[in-house]
C-alpha cells in the first residue's frame, strides 16, 4: 500500500470496496452516521454544543437493522486503532460486530463469540457478508430463520425523512427481538423527552406491517395523551386506526387508541371492553405504565389480564417499586433504558440548573397564637403547622406574593417571555398564585390577559388554552399556574422555566414534572431549563436512583440577585379547597400578616461530569489545579512559554475548574492566572484592574507611535474589564472600541504587519503578568 494516505483516501481506496465486495449493496451501507448531537454546555446562560459523534459506517441487514460498525484509521495506524470507538458505537446501537481498518485488512470483534476467539484479524477480501452475519446475529439472539422477517420489516418513514434516533432505533429492535422469540411481558424505560410515544409506533408499525400482530391495543390515562398521539406519531395508521370512546365498540379496526377510564369502571356494565373477545387483540402497549398497571387491584390490571393472551409492552420514564405497586414485577426488568443523563450526555435532552429559595416560615414550625381568627373570621385552630400544611391548611398570603415576586424578577432579569410552569399544592393555590403574578406582572398583563393563566382540571377557559401554551409558535400563554393536571403528556418544547411550590414526596411524581422542561427545541432557543424551588423538592437529585446532576444548584440569600452568577392522579386535582371553595369540605386558613422573607444562602457546584462537589470549591479547584501543576515553577513556566493563554485557561476547564463559579466565589475581579496562584500557591493576587495599572505606570507604551500606541492602550483596557481572551482574538480589532482605529488590515498594518503585532501583544501579557 501507499505510504501516508489520509483516512477518506483509505475508505475511498480500500475499505468500501471491500465492503462492497463482500456483497453489500448501496442501500446496506451508510457513511459517516450521526450517533449523537453533542451535548449541551453551559456558561452562565449562554448554551453551545460540543462534539457529536458518528460512526464511519454502519452496515444494515435492512432498513433499521444494523449489522455491523466499521472505524476507519489513516495507514499509519496499526489496524486496531479505530476498535474503541467501534465497540463504543456498536455498543449504542446493540450491534454484535464492530470492525477497525487502516486500509490493510479488518480486525474484527465478534461479540457472539461464534468464532474461536472474539477478535481476529481478517484480509480486505474476507469481510464477511450481509448473509453471513445475518445467520451468527439470528443464531445469537435465538430466533428461528422463519421468524426473521419481522425482524426485517422496516420502519415507517415520513415524508420528512425523519428516522429513530439511534436509542430510539435500539429500544425497537430489542422489542420485536424479545416479541419473536416469545417474550409476552416486555418493559421499555425511556426519559421524559425522548420520544416514547414515537418509539411505541415504530414498534407497533413494524410488528403490524410483518402481521406478527394484527389487531393492538394502545392504553394511556389522559385524553391529551391519546389525542396527541392520534394526530400526530400514530397518524401514519389512516383508516387502520380508531379511538375508542362514548363507550361504543367497533371490532372492524386494527389499531385502538383508549384511556384505560372509557372502558373500564367500577360497575360491571362500564367495563366495556369485554366486549372484545379475550384474545381479540395480540398486543398491547401501555403508556406510562408505572401508573394504574403497575397496581395488582387496578381498573388497568383488570384490562391486561382479561387480554393476557396478548403481548404487553410496558413504557415509562418512571418505574415505580414500592410495597404496592412494583412495575418489574408484572412487565419484568427493562429491556432496554435510555435515562435522562444520557439523554442530556448524547445532547438529545437539556441540561439544567437550579435555584433554590429559602423562606423563612418554610424553615421551621409555625404556631397561632390562642384564640387567633384568619382573614375569614375562621378560629384556627391550636396547633404547630409546617412546610406540608402550607397552602393546603394555612396560607399565608405574603408568602404567595413573595414567591410570585421572586419568578417574575427571576423573568425580568432574564427573558419575560420565557415558558414558564408553576406547580401548585392544588387548585385554589393555583389560582391565588396566578393572580399573584398577575399583579407582578401587571404591565403585560394589562397587554395581553393570557400573559398569566391557570390550567387546572376545573378551569376549561384555562384548559382550552393548554394547546397554545404548548405550541412553540404562540407566544402566550406565557406563565402557567398548575398543580396536577400538567405533571403528564404535556409536550412543553419551549418551557424554560419550571417553578416547584408543591410538595412532592414521590420520585416518580417528581421526574414526571422535571420532564416538562427537558426538551431541546434550538429554532426557539430553548437549550436548557431552570428549575426554581421553594418547597426544597430537588433534594431528590441526590437520591441514587436518580439518573442525572443538575448543571448548578444556586441557593441567593435576601439580598442576593435570583439568577445564578405523590403520584399524579386526578381526583388530587380536583379539590379547590379553601373556605367556601365549593370543591371540597377542607377548610383553609388564611393569613395577611404574617411576615414573610427569604433567608440564607449557599451555592451547590457540579463539576464537568456532573457530580456534585461535596468539598469547598477552593480546595476543589486546588486539587485539580495542583493535579496538573505539582509546583508554582511548573506553572510559570507553562504560563509564560505558551502562546495563548487563554489555551491553559480552557484545558484547565476542561479538567473541572469552573471559572465562573470560582469567580463569584473568590473575586469577580481576579484573572485567572491570579486565581490560580493564589488558591493553589498561596499567593497574593492583584486584580485584572491593578495589572493594568502597574503596566501603565512602567511606561510601556512609549515604545508604540500613534495608532499602535492607541491600539495597546485599548487593548489593556479591554483586559482590565473582561480579561485575557480578548486581547489575544484579533477578532477583537472588529468590535469597539478597537474599530475605531481602522480595518482589522489597517490596525496590524499600524504595527507592520502580523508577526509585529503578535510580538507587540506578547510584550503586554509578559508586562501584564511581569514575566509572571
Amino acid at each position: 500500500m501507499e505510504q501516508r494516505l489520509t483516512e477518506t483516501e483509505v475508505r475511498t481506496r480500500f475499505i468500501t470496496p471491500a465492503i462492497r465486495n463482500a456483497g453489500w449493496e448501496s442501500q446496506q451501507i451508510r457513511e459517516e452516521v450521526p450517533l449523537t448531537a453533542g451535548k449541551v454546555k453551559l456558561k452562565g446562560n449562554l448554551a453551545s454544543r460540543g462534539e457529536g459523534k458518528f460512526a464511519d459506517y454502519v452496515l444494515y441487514y435492512k432498513q433499521g437493522v444494523p449489522l455491523a460498525v466499521v472505524e476507519a484509521k489513516h495507514n499509519r495506524h496499526t489496524l486496531g486503532k479505530g476498535m474503541p470507538q467501534a465497540l463504543e458505537y456498536a455498543e449504542m446501537q446493540d450491534v454484535l460486530f464492530a470492525y477497525s481498518s487502516n486500509g490493510t485488512g479488518f480486525l474484527e470483534h465478534d461479540f457472539t463469540k461464534s468464532q474461536s476467539n472474539c477478535e481476529r484479524k481478517i484480509k480486505l477480501d474476507e469481510f464477511p457478508s450481509p448473509d453471513e452475519l445475518w445467520r451468527r446475529y439470528l443464531a445469537w439472539k435465538e430466533i428461528k430463520p422463519e421468524h426473521s422477517q419481522t425482524l426485517a420489516q422496516d420502519y415507517y418513514t415520513d415524508p420528512s425523512g425523519k428516522a429513530p434516533r439511534y436509542y430510539q432505533l435500539t429500544a425497537i429492535n430489542k422489542t420485536i427481538e424479545a416479541v419473536t422469540r416469545g417474550q409476552n411481558r416486555i418493559l421499555l424505560v425511556m426519559a421524559t423527552g425522548t420520544g416514547k410515544t414515537y418509539t411505541a409506533f415504530q414498534i407497533i408499525w413494524r410488528l403490524w406491517k410483518s402481521k406478527a400482530n394484527k389487531r393492538i391495543l394502545y392504553l394511556a390515562d389522559r385524553n391529551i395523551l391519546i389525542d396527541q398521539t392520534r394526530v400526530n406519531d400514530f397518524k401514519p395508521f389512516g383508516d387502520a386506526m380508531t379511538k375508542i370512546e362514548n363507550r361504543t365498540v367497533d371490532k372492524a379496526y386494527q389499531i385502538y387508541l383508549s384511556l384505560y377510564q372509557a372502558v373500564s369502571g367500577h360497575e360491571e356494565a362500564r367495563n366495556i371492553y369485554k366486549q372484545f373477545p379475550p384474545d381479540f387483540f395480540d398486543l398491547i402497549v401501555v403508556d406510562e405504565c408505572h401508573r394504574g398497571s403497575a397496581a395488582e387491584n387496578s381498573a388497568w390490571r383488570a384490562i391486561l389480564n382479561y387480554f393476557s393472551a396478548a403481548t404487553h409492552i410496558g413504557m415509562t420514564a418512571t418505574p415505580k417499586e414500592t410495597s404496592d405497586i412494583s412495575t418489574t414485577e408484572y412487565f419484568g426488568e427493562a429491556i432496554y433504558t435510555y435515562s435522562l443523563k444520557q439523554g442530556i450526555e448524547d445532547g438529545f435532552l437539556a441540561p439544567y440548573k437550579i435555584i433554590r429559595v429559602r423562606l423563612d416560615i418554610d424553615e421551621g414550625e409555625w404556631r397561632p397564637t390562642p384564640g387567633m381568627v384568619d382573614r375569614n373570621g375562621n378560629l384556627i385552630p391550636d396547633r404547630i403547622y409546617n412546610v406540608n400544611d402550607t397552602d393546603r391548611e394555612i396560607i399565608f398570603e405574603q408568602r404567595t406574593r413573595i414567591v410570585a415576586k421572586r419568578i417574575s424578577d427571576f423573568l425580568k432579569q432574564s427573558d419575560r417571555f420565557a415558558k414558564t410552569i408553576v406547580f401548585c399544592e392544588d387548585q385554589d393555590h393555583a389560582e391565588r398564585m396566578r393572580s399573584a403574578l398577575a399583579n407582578e406582572n401587571a404591565d403585560l398583563t394589562a397587554e395581553n390577559r393570557k400573559y398569566v393563566m391557570r390550567i387546572t382540571s376545573d378551569d376549561r377557559a384555562g384548559k382550552l388554552e393548554l394547546d397554545n401554551f404548548i405550541n412553540p409558535e404562540n407566544k402566550y400563554p406565557v406563565i402557567v399556574t398548575t398543580s396536577e393536571l400538567m405533571t403528564t403528556g404535556v409536550d412543553a418544547q419551549t418551557c424554560k422555566l419550571i417553578v416547584l411550590d408543591s410538595t412532592i414526596n414521590s420520585m416518580t411524581k417528581f421526574k414526571q414534572i422535571i420532564g416538562r422542561g427537558t426538551r431541546i427545541n434550538e429554532e426557539h432557543h430553548k437549550q436548557f431549563f431552570t428549575i426554581m424551588d421553594f418547597k426544597n423538592a430537588t433534594k431528590m437529585f441526590y437520591n441514587p436512583q436518580f439518573d442525572g446532576e443538575p448543571e448548578q444548584i444556586y441557593e441567593p440569600g435576601t439580598n442576593d440577585p435570583i439568577t445564578p452568577p405523590d403520584e399524579p392522579t386526578d381526583k388530587h386535582d380536583g379539590g379547590t379547597g379553601g373556605s367556601g371553595g365549593g370543591g371540597g369540605h377542607r377548610v383553609k386558613y388564611i393569613i395577611d400578616d404574617q411576615p414573610v422573607e427569604i433567608i440564607g444562602e449557599r451555592v451547590e457546584y457540579h463539576d464537568r461530569d456532573g457530580t456534585l462537589i461535596t468539598e469547598s470549591l477552593r480546595d476543589y479547584t486546588r486539587k485539580k489545579i495542583l493535579n496538573k501543576y505539582a509546583s508554582l515553577d511548573t506553572f510559570l513556566k507553562t504560563w509564560n512559554e505558551a502562546d495563548r493563554k487563554q489555551a491553559i485557561v480552557e484545558e484547565l476547564e476542561k479538567l473541572g475548574v469552573v471559572w465562573s463559579h470560582l469567580a463569584s466565589d473568590v473575586d469577580r475581579e481576579l484573572d485567572p492566572f491570579d486565581m490560580i496562584c493564589h488558591i493553589a500557591f498561596d499567593k497574593p493576587p492583584l486584580t485584572r484592574r491593578e495589572r493594568a495599572n502597574k503596566v501603565r505606570k512602567r511606561g510601556y507604551f512609549a515604545k508604540h507611535e500613534n495608532k499602535a500606541k492607541a491600539v495597546l492602550e485599548a487593548l489593556l483596557e479591554k483586559y482590565a474589564d473582561e480579561g485575557i481572551k480578548n486581547v489575544e482574538d484579533t477578532e477583537v480589532l472588529n468590535i469597539p472600541p478597537l474599530n475605531q482605529f481602522g480595518s482589522l488590515i489597517e490596525i496590524i498594518d499600524s504595527f507592520g504587519g502580523i508577526e509585529k503585532y503578535n510580538q507587540a501583544i506578547k510584550e503586554l501579557e509578559d508586562n501584564i503578568y511581569n514575566a509572571a
